[in-house]
């Protein structure tokens, strides 16, 4: 499907917002672009309306400069020590069974 024609369709649609303030997205867009319960989706606020956009999923600590650095968000009782700690194992642990 053209580029265009996917557009023209999503332009399309339209949603109403509930009560509780939740928007339903058509089931043929949920579809289409994977969408499940708990997606994570960030909306921007731009002068001509609202933008609702997938967050990339990438891992939350990247190695940079031979460090491993956060680049996520922290949940409430998260301990950042805890994580790195896990991963270091987790890593430790691919090296022995290789």
């Amino acid at each position: 499907m053209p580029l265009e024609m996917v557009y023209a369709i999503i332009n399309g649609m339209t949603v109403t917002i509930d009560k509780a303030g939740r928007i339903i997205v058509p089931k043929d867009l949920r579809l289409r672009l994977g969408l499940r319960a708990n997606t994570e989706l960030e909306i921007v606020d731009h002068p001509g309306g609202l933008l609702l956009r997938l967050l990339e999923s990438r891992p939350s600590l990247v190695k940079m400069n031979g460090l491993l650095v956060h680049q996520g968000r922290l949940e409430d009782g998260d301990d950042l020590d805890r994580i790195v700690d896990s991963v270091r194992e987790e890593r430790i642990q691919d090296i022995i069974r290789n």
